[in-house]
């Protein structure tokens, strides 16, 4: 057998994902805030994208403007190639201005350690105390052994102890406990509801309360039923989380719609929500500098290029995302028309794939473009992904039921019973068969537990 060396040609077809497409599809996942803090960020950093704004009417001189603009590109490019990473001492330095001073709320640990050092003027238990805090989760519950606390510190156990009473005393109310029990009895002594009757529930029948079993606690307690509802009714108003009364505020999220629907003379408007950010031009300026090739050097010729190039290809991809993003909405709003008129009740079943299909494009386009967009509609605010959901069978042809509206359907159907005779699932289903809706006892508790709806037994009041 003789091995050689030879040269095939050989044609082949492949997808390759460039940058810029990388690029593309990411600014099409963009919400409007994501994609304006994006914006921003290039205009900082490209110099070829300029912000348009129309109301400057005011030309100055071409020659003039063109040698200023010159001498700053050159200034530009060699701040860029000094820097390596990080930010300039400009950029580091802090603007002093009072609207750099936001007043926000004290968080958690603030809050507890500002109640600290009102409470006690002992310095070891302030250090204890403080420690103690950095141990307790958002939540509200201490996290950590006293026995480790009390091996850290070098201090006894009872010293320990007596700091977590001081913090327990805290607000909110709760703060500090080592379990649900205790918090609930926490507060519990705070309200001065902490009978012995209560406490021995909250001790020993939290799971009997959660799963509805009022019978069993009666039973068990020789006592009324009505007595057991009564002080489950009392323990459903304490808060379970305490900390969270004071959560982090870089946790909260504004919402912006990203499409806007109106209803003008009964036809509804799809507005792509593209005025929250700036729209891009190319600076005709600098386009011109780069067109005189004796302006600069070879390898600054190149990088400028390149931003160039990544200019007019931001500029294609968010006009891209804002075709796209319109074309989804347009055919969700042709779609789902009787539930903008109606209300929920008339949602209709819809898919990804139908929607890719009369816009003529891939399923994962439109589930790209529906990640993590909002839809201000006249029935109110909605994620987009709020419209696609599974359907239902419905009795009398091939027409299915949205089961979002199956759902709000059995919320309206268990907001109107009678609580002291609570439907069964069963009942549920009977009742929307006579509506038309082909549906099993299990699916509809399968749509109550989704939408956190008790059962039977949980729902009967007393």
């Amino acid at each position: 057998m003789r091995l050689t060396h030879d040269v095939f040609l050989e044609q082949q077809q492949k997808l390759l994902m460039t940058p810029e497409l990388r690029q593309a599809i990411a600014i099409l996942q963009m919400s409007t805030l994501e994609l304006g803090e994006f914006i921003q960020k290039e205009l900082e950093e490209n110099p070829f994208l300029d912000e348009r704004e129309p109301e400057e009417a005011v030309e100055r001189e071409p020659d003039k403007e063109e040698v200023d603009l010159k001498h700053k590109l050159e200034q530009w490019l060699e701040y860029n190639s000094d820097r390596d990473s990080g930010y300039s001492q400009k950029e580091q330095d802090e603007e002093k201005s009072f609207e750099n001073f936001v007043a926000q709320r004290p968080s958690l640990y603030e809050h507890l350690e500002f109640q600290l050092r009102m409470a006690s003027k002992d310095d070891l238990d302030i250090q204890i105390g403080k420690y103690l805090i950095g141990c307790i989760d958002h939540n509200g519950y201490l996290s950590a052994e006293i026995e480790e606390i009390a091996t850290r510190m070098g201090v006894t156990e009872q010293r320990v102890e007596e700091v977590v009473e001081l913090l327990q005393s805290f607000h909110p109310h709760g703060v500090g406990a080592r379990n649900l029990v205790e918090c609930l009895l926490i507060q519990l002594h705070h309200y001065g509801n902490d009978g012995p009757l209560i406490r021995k529930i909250v001790e020993d029948h939290l799971e009997e309360i959660a799963k509805g079993r009022l019978n069993k606690i009666a039973q068990i307690l020789a006592i009324s039923i009505q007595q057991v509802q009564e002080i489950c009714d009392l323990i459903r108003t304490l808060d379970p989380r305490p900390g969270l009364q004071y959560s982090n505020n870089e946790q909260i999220k504004y919402i912006m719609p990203d499409v806007f629907v109106e209803n003008v003379d009964g036809e509804f408007v799809v507005v792509v929500n593209d005025f929250q950010f700036p729209r891009l031009i190319v600076n005709r300026v600098y386009e011109n500098i780069l067109r005189q090739p004796e302006a600069f050097s070879q390898d600054a010729r190149k990088f400028l290029e390149e931003k160039m190039g990544s200019a007019l290809w931001l500029m294609r991809s968010i006009e891209q995302r804002r075709m796209t993003l319109y074309k989804v909405s347009r055919c969700i709003v042709d779609i789902q028309r009787d539930f903008l008129c109606k209300g929920v009740a008339y949602l209709k079943p819809l898919t990804l794939k139908e929607v890719a299909d009369i816009i003529d494009v891939h399923e994962s386009t439109v589930s790209r473009a529906t990640t993590n967009k909002y839809i201000q509609t006249p029935q109110g605010l909605f994620e987009l992904k709020y419209f696609f959901s599974s359907g239902v069978q419905a009795y009398g042809g091939d027409e299915k039921v949205s089961a979002r509206s199956i759902k709000y359907q059995i919320e309206e159907i268990i907001n109107g019973e009678d609580p002291t005779r609570p439907l069964s699932d069963e009942s549920i289903a009977q009742m929307l068969k006579k509506e038309g809706i082909r549906i099993s006892r299990r699916t509809v508790a399968k749509y109550r537990q989704e939408m956190g709806i008790a059962s039977t037994m949980s729902r009967r009041r007393y």
